[in-house]
Parts: C-alpha cells; structure tokens; sequence
C-alpha cells in the first residue's frame, strides 16, 4: 500500500472477458412507496453494491433539499468489494452516473462484470438492458456525447467503450477496448486499482486516474475509438477523482497528499501542470466534484468536505473558510466517501460509509456548507458497504 496513504487512513474510525450484449427483462420500479404524496424538485440515487444482489435506493428531493425515500430497485448484478478496502468497497469515483441526454442511469456490477442501464423518470427507474464490462471488476462508468466508457479494474484493466443508440441501448464500439497494462487479481488491491473515468466536455479525450501508478492516463478519441493510452506522471500521490472546470480543465483529487491538481489537457492528450498540489490538511482526499470554479473535495480519513476555488488562470485555492473545511461530514466520524451535486447547483449530497447516511447540504454563496438533511437506513460499511451516488 502506498504509504501516504496508508498514514492518512489510520485516522479512520474501526469499525477474458468479451463485450457481448446480455439483454435482461425489464422490471418496473415504481417510486410511490410512501403514503402521502412526494413534493420532487429532484431525485437522488444511492448503490447499494450489495454483494449478492445489487440494488439503486431513490430519494425524492424537495425544493429545500430534503429527501423522502421513495423505493429501491435491482440492478440485476452483484455488487463488488476490492482487497484491503479501509471504508470504500469500489475504492472509485463514478462507479453510478447519469446521461441527461438519454435520461439513463449506469451502475456497475463490479462482482457479475456486468453494468446496467436505468430508464429515468423523476425518482422512477426502469431496468433497461444488462451488458459485459468488457473486462474484470468495473468500477466507473462515464456517459456522455452518445457514448459510454467503462472503467475494469481487474486483472490487467482496461477501457471498454460503448455507443448509446437513440433509444437508449448500449452497443459496442469496434476500437474503443484499451488496455491499462496493470497486474492486479481479478478482485484488485484498493491501492492499486484505478479510480475514475470521465470525458472531457468536447468528446476528444478520456481520462482515467491509476492510484499506485501514480498516473493519469489519457485516451485520444476518434468517433470513439480509443488511442493507446498517454501516460501523463501525476503531479502529486495517488490521484483519485476528477473533474473539470468551466474552462474545460483537469482538476485531480490526490488521495496521498490530501490536495487537489489542476491541469490544462493539451490535443495530443499530454498534461500541462497549473498547480501541483494544493493541501487541504486532512487526510485522503479521495473524492471531488465541481461547480464550475468552485470544487468539494471528500476527505475519507478526516470525515470532512474540503472547498477549492480556480481563478481564471486554472490555479487552485482553498476557499469557504480559513483551513477550507466546510463540512465535518457524520459528526465527524462518518466516513465521507462520494459526493453529487444537483444539476442546479445548490445541493451537494455525500455518502457516509460508517454512519449509513447520506447527507444534504446547501451551497452558499461563499463556498460553505449548510446541513439540510440526513438520510438514514443505508448499508453501513462492515468490510462493505455502499458505494455510488448521483443527485439530480
């Protein structure tokens, strides 16, 4: 394990493959489970990565941010938990996603190598279709320009892409498989499986975060073939999560260093560093979601939320108070893990592992966090526990 972050996760409290398509019967899912009628400004989605059946629990969200459980539905899959995992089964960002174009919802099977797709329609899911990963251990999926990618961690680990028709079906697309070249098991060690995938808003590249590797690697894209891979040296330890900004920039959560990198992604898919690194001084940074020039940053060793600011320059600060915590997530020992922002911009949500909660907040004006609700009953991390999240 690497040992920045291993430090930092002693603070923690104890507690092949081929890409046939396999098609599923569609079950229904009906988001009227409570008694009196749900007020929806919104929805809210958690995995639950049960090992044996796999499941999406809906929140209807209120104008005010609260939220009213409202069902849960199979993915179909097993969910899945890599070695060694110190709160986070998948050890991933982005392990569920949401297409707005298609209105679909992906989620990974990292135990059936499977993903899932999710017709959606306010807090009603219906299971669409059930397709092979492509490889071992999916963890992240990126949808977006009619396509979706998907990141396996198993084994070598690779890159498997997907084209999303009109009517919402997932067919593969020739040239877009690329391996990673890394030695895992089948079932990887946290600290060595990738993290994240994400598109670039233009369509033209795919990024992918390596961990131990210390790497971010950068496919080239052509009507979404994938080039070999442009492997780019981290600026700082063990990058995790990504994002970018309204300017189209990289920024990097580091989980060794607790700090966030940003990058300017240059047409032939090298990086050009715009900070190295900056501090948050809490423990594992691992998670990190954007407003546009304002980013919130999961401290899984601290149970706190982080704020970074980007000026106009691409250069990071932290913002909202002094140190730059805004948030101390679980009463400060609930084990922050995925964080989703609403498509308007004024909640975030995040994922305790060891309290079982997710929580909302209010975006203030000045970059802060304001609690406005604590969603409770979700799996506790045992040795596993949930892992996906995604606010609309």
């Amino acid at each position: 394990m690497n040992r920045l972050l291993s430090r930092a996760l002693v603070m923690l409290p104890v507690g092949a493959v081929g890409i046939t398509v396999a098609a599923v019967a569609p079950p229904s899912f009906a988001a009227t489970a409570t008694s009196t009628p749900v007020q929806t400004e919104g929805a809210v989605f958690v995995q639950t990565d049960d090992l044996q059946h796999n499941a999406i629990v809906a929140f209807a969200r209120d104008a005010d941010g609260h939220l009213t459980r409202t069902g849960e539905v199979a993915t179909g899959g097993r969910g899945g938990v890599e070695q060694d995992v110190p709160l986070d089964s998948l050890a991933s960002q982005d392990s569920l996603t949401y297409d707005a174009p298609h209105r679909l919802l992906f989620a990974v099977n990292a135990g059936s190598d499977t993903v899932t797709s999710f017709r959606v329609a306010g807090t009603h899911l219906s299971r669409l279709q059930t397709v092979a990963s492509g490889g071992v251990f999916p963890v992240s999926v990126s949808a977006g320009h009619d396509r979706l990618y998907v990141l396996n961690a198993g084994g070598s680990g690779n890159v498997t892409g997907y084209r999303i028709t009109p009517v919402g079906l997932l067919t593969p697309i020739p040239g877009a498989s690329r391996d990673l070249g890394l030695a895992n098991d089948a079932r990887p060690e946290f600290i060595t499986a990738p993290a994240d995938i994400a598109q670039t808003g233009d369509g033209e590249h795919v990024v992918v975060t390596t961990k131990a590797n210390n790497t971010i690697d950068v496919f080239n894209v052509n009507n979404g073939r994938l080039s070999a891979p442009v492997e780019n040296p981290a600026a700082s330890a063990v990058p995790f999560a990504v994002s970018f900004d309204s300017h189209a920039r990289l920024a990097v959560a580091n989980a060794g260093s607790s700090s966030v990198s940003t990058y300017r992604i240059r047409s032939d898919g090298t990086l050009e560093t715009i900070t190295a690194g900056i501090q948050d001084g809490q423990a594992a940074l691992c998670w990190l979601v954007g407003t546009g020039d304002t980013f919130f940053g999961g401290n899984a060793g601290s149970s706190t939320i982080s704020a970074f600011a980007v000026d106009e320059a691409g250069t990071a600060s932290l913002t909202g108070t002094p140190d730059g915590v805004v948030a101390h997530t679980g009463g400060g020992t609930g084990g922050t893990i995925d964080l989703a922002i609403t498509r308007d911009r004024r909640f975030l949500y995040a994922e305790n592992a060891f309290a079982g909660t997710v929580e909302g907040y209010r975006i203030e004006p000045d970059h802060t966090l304001t609690l406005v609700d604590t969603a409770a009953g979700l799996p506790q991390f045992d040795g596993h526990g949930m892992e996906g999240l995604v606010a609309l």
